[in-house]
Formats: C-alpha cells, structure tokens, sequence
C-alpha cells in the first residue's frame, strides 16, 4: 500500500463565445488556441500513455460553456478552416526561414509538422468531436469528469435567489448528462467560489464532492484535523477536497515555479507581433489586429532579458528540461508525503492539486509533456499513487464533519477579483434581471408554445450575463470592452424579451436572431 495519495484535478473551461453571424471572430480564438495548445495535446499525452501501459489517475472539470462549444458544429467547421489557416502560415514561414536561420528553419518545420498533426488528429481521430475523446478515458476509468455551474456563474453572489443557484446546478448537471451520457457525481464551483449553506444546494442536486481553495478548511468553524490533506464532510453531507498550496507554489508560482524556466518556450514573443502587417494580415480573422499566432521562436532566456534580446527555443532542450521537472515534482510530492504520513497516525495523506487546464499547454508550452513525464515516473515508486477523488473515498472510512468557511481560489482567498471598483457595476443589472426572471416564472401559468420559447431564450440571456469571466476580465484588464459588451448584449436582450412576454407581445422574428446567436443550452425544459 502506498503511504499516501495524489489527485491532480485539471479545471477546463472558457465562456461562451460564438458569433455564426460572422464567418471569423476574433474572441472565437480563445476556443481554438485552447484545442490546439491544451485540449488536444492532453488528450495525445493520455493516447501515448495508455498505448504504453502507463497507469494515470486525474480529474477533469470540463464546463457547461466548453463542452457546448466543443461539440457545436459551426465551431468545429470554424476551427478546421482556422487550422487550416495556420498551416497556410506556417508553411510560408518555413520557405521564408530558410535563408533567414537554420535555428529558425527548423523550428518553423516544427510548427508545420505539429499543426498538420493536430489537424489530423482532430478531424481523423476524433471526428472533429473532442468529448468523444475524454469520453473514452472517463469511461477506462483514468479520468474522472466532472461538471460546473451552467455559465460558471460566482454562485456565493446570487444566495440571496436560491432558485437561481438551483438552475445553474440543474443546468449544469443536464448538460454534463447529456454530453457525456451520466449524472457527474462531482462539481467544480466556478472559481472555488463558496458561502456558507451551499453544500445543501448540492446536496438537494445529488452531487457527492467538490474542492475547495485551502482557506475554506483552514479558516472552517472548527478546522479540519489534517488540514487540507483528508477531506471534510459537510453537514448537508457533501464531501469536500481543499488544495494544495505546496503543490500550487511549485508549479504556479511566478517566482519559482516551474513554468519560468529559462529554457521554456516565451509567451510574449509571437510571429504575429513581429512579422510585417501585411504578411501577418490575412492571419487575424479578419479584425485587422494583430493576433498571437502560435508560432513563437524564442525561450524565455531570462527573468530581465528584454522580448527583443530573447534566445532561440529548442524543444529537444525544453523535453529534457520538462523531465527533470516533472522528476523534482515527484520527489517533493514523495517527501510530503512521507512528512504528513508521519504526522497522521496511520490516515494517509492526500494532495490534492487544482490548476486551470490552460495553464498546461497554453501558457506552459510544455505543460502536458510534463504531466505525461509525471505519470511515467509516478509507476516506478510505490510511496505515492495517482488517485480521484472518488476512489479516495472509497477507501476511507473515518472522515470529519466540517463547515467550511466562505473562500475562493482568487486573491487573497475571498471575493475581490469577481467585486471591485471595477467591476462593481454589473452586479444590481443582473440582480434586477434575476428577480424580473423569477418573479414573471412564478406568475407565469399557461404559456404558448411562443411565449415559452421566449422564455427560454431569456433565460439562456441571463445565463449568459451570470458568467463570472466577464468580471474576471474586467479586473485583469484584458479584453475589457469585449467583456463589457457581452454583459451589456444578454442584459438587453433579456429586458427586450421579458419586455415581450410581459405584454404579450413577441417578436418572433428577432426571437430567431437571438436563438440563433446565443444558441447555448438548446435542451432547456
């Protein structure tokens, strides 16, 4: 028996984003860069470990939003004419780098070789369909999935409108069932977000765990005996994991983490950004800016080294530097267990690591090979196994019941990034669309066929207003305008449409338009 245990959970979402009145747009990237850069290499690194008999064990969250935009047609076509699009690219650049350098050429047949690659795999493999993929490895059993909140909505901001908690859980739960074919047992609070009592809310809705950010053990009412490595159970009897902040540090942090190594592949540093407008313009979606591309040349070479001063990337050396990580990584999940097994009076530890699955590929180039190096290195050790949460579960049989305190996973462990003087402002128009919601479903007796299409396109509306990414960007300061728009967009066409119904007056045409282009949740009951 191992001494102890570790659970890597991967949390994977996007808002939603997709605009068919347009034949490009521009925030649709943000979809195809997380296929190309996080979602699909993950899925290749699961392919090449189960095809060498490599055991892995984690936890993927795959959201409302992503999985209804991983399996939306017009997304998938969009993305194989942007894919298609990039090999165009990167086939110039290998013609052109041919007489610029042989560090550049090479590189440049690199990104062609793995573009096509990805390109096939996608369309050949999956038949253009990625939860098929993950389907599979859920059903092997090495990958646990679980689901969200419907819009990844901050839900401690709606207590005061129980109902509305109880449709994003519904709606998120629907929407898993329906993609993936079961009822998820498990729930990622959108941004580990969590008050008091809601632990009820999933309770009522059949969920069986959900993980918290380490402050809602450690300030608890009374703090769990083994801190944040044994989960709790809840009054209403719901099972709760906390982070890891060791974990978190090591591999997140900024300062030392292991992302920052000068040998991995810069971020910042882009053909998109450097090459001349005109050759990169037909390469922006139409938008006429300038847009990262995914061919990036250089690594990160140093903490101060300035983007123009940065050293060509080598892969070979970034493979090599990954597998020392991944090693390390291990070792020191291998010492802490040791230190906590001592410490628990025969309970085993376990770790419990939560990141954004766009951490993994995206921002850290190397991400899923060091993932793929972890698990190839975890079977030769017997101290520390690969576990879910539920298989944890099963093999315990003593936990403590705890109420947790209210938390997240953001600054500081609390609320600020998602209600600040920045973002303040969205908060009462959506409150007042809840109630106008609620209060006309309440009063609502016998509608038309009409008046209910209505009202389920208002729904789908606010839903879309309640994600919590539109205040997320507005805080970091990243396509702000964007954000704003789309809070401004669904609060207006939810006005327009509880307009509408309260007169008894629809316009069904625009009704069309509007199903058409926040076409999220076909299914509502």
């Amino acid at each position: 028996m191992p001494k102890g245990f570790f659970s890597l959970v991967l949390h994977a979402h996007l808002p939603y984003v997709h605009h068919p009145e347009y034949e490009e747009f521009l925030e649709e990237r943000w979809l195809f860069e997380a296929i190309t850069e996080t979602y699909l290499p993950l899925l290749m690194v699961f392919e090449k470990l189960d095809k060498d008999n490599i055991p892995f064990k984690l936890t993927m969250s795959i959201t409302p939003p992503l999985m209804e935009m991983l399996s939306n047609k017009s997304l998938q076509e969009k993305y194989v004419r942007h894919m298609e699009k990039l090999i165009e690219l990167a086939t110039k650049e290998v013609t052109r780098t041919k007489n610029e350098s042989p560090q550049l050429y090479k590189l440049a047949k690199y990104y062609k070789n793995k573009f096509d690659k990805i390109l096939k795999v996608y369309c050949e493999d999956y038949d253009c369909d990625l939860l098929e993929g993950l389907k599979n490895y859920y059903f092997k059993g090495n990958l646990e999935l679980i689901t969200c909140s419907a819009t990844h909505a901050f839900l401690p901001f709606y207590k005061n409108y129980p109902e509305m908690i109880d449709l994003q859980l519904k709606i998120g739960i629907e929407t898993f069932k329906k993609h993936i074919g079961k009822k998820p047992k498990g729930i990622w609070l959108a941004e580990c977000a969590y008050f008091d009592d809601l632990d009820e809310y999933l309770s009522k809705n059949g969920l069986e765990f959900f993980f918290l950010d380490s402050h809602g053990f450690w300030y608890a009412e009374t703090p769990p005996r083994y801190g944040v490595y044994r989960p709790i159970i809840t009054p209403s009897g719901v099972f709760a994991f906390a982070r890891d902040p060791e974990s978190s540090e090591q591999v997140w942090s900024a300062e030392i983490g292991y992302p920052g190594d000068y040998n991995y592949r810069e971020f910042y540093k882009d053909i998109g950004f450097e090459r001349e407008y005109d050759y990169i313009k037909p390469y922006m979606d139409g938008s006429g800016v300038r847009v990262n591309t995914g061919i990036k040349y250089h690594r990160i070479t140093g903490k101060k080294v300035e983007l123009d001063k940065k050293e060509y990337y080598d892969p070979d050396v970034a493979m090599e530097t990954v597998k020392n990580h991944a090693q390390d990584f291990l070792n020191k999940k291998i010492q802490q267990v040791i230190r906590l097994s001592k410490a628990f009076d025969g309970e085993s530890p376990i770790i419990v690591a939560p990141f954004d699955a766009e951490l993994f590929g995206h921002w850290w180039y190397e991400g899923p090979q060091f993932i793929e190096y972890f698990f190839r290195e975890l079977k030769k050790q017997d101290i520390i196994s690969a576990i879910t949460p539920l298989e944890f579960l099963e093999k315990i049989d003593r936990v403590q019941m705890v109420r947790p305190a209210p938390s997240t996973w953001g600054a500081n462990g609390f609320n600020e990034v998602w209600l600040n003087g920045k973002n303040d402002w969205i908060y009462p128009h959506i409150h007042e669309a809840t109630e106008k919601f609620l209060d006309f479903s309440k009063r609502a007796k016998k509608l038309s066929k009409l008046q209910r299409r209505a009202l389920k396109q208002a729904l789908r509306e606010l839903l879309l207003a309640q994600s919590s990414d539109w205040a997320f960007i507005i805080t970091t300061g990243t396509s702000v305008d964007y954000a704003v728009t789309r809070v401004k967009i669904h609060l207006n066409r939810f006005l327009e449409i509880y307009k509408w119904l309260e007169c008894d007056k629809i316009d069904e045409e625009k009704l069309e338009y509007y199903e058409s282009v926040d076409d999220i949740f076909k299914d509502l009951p």
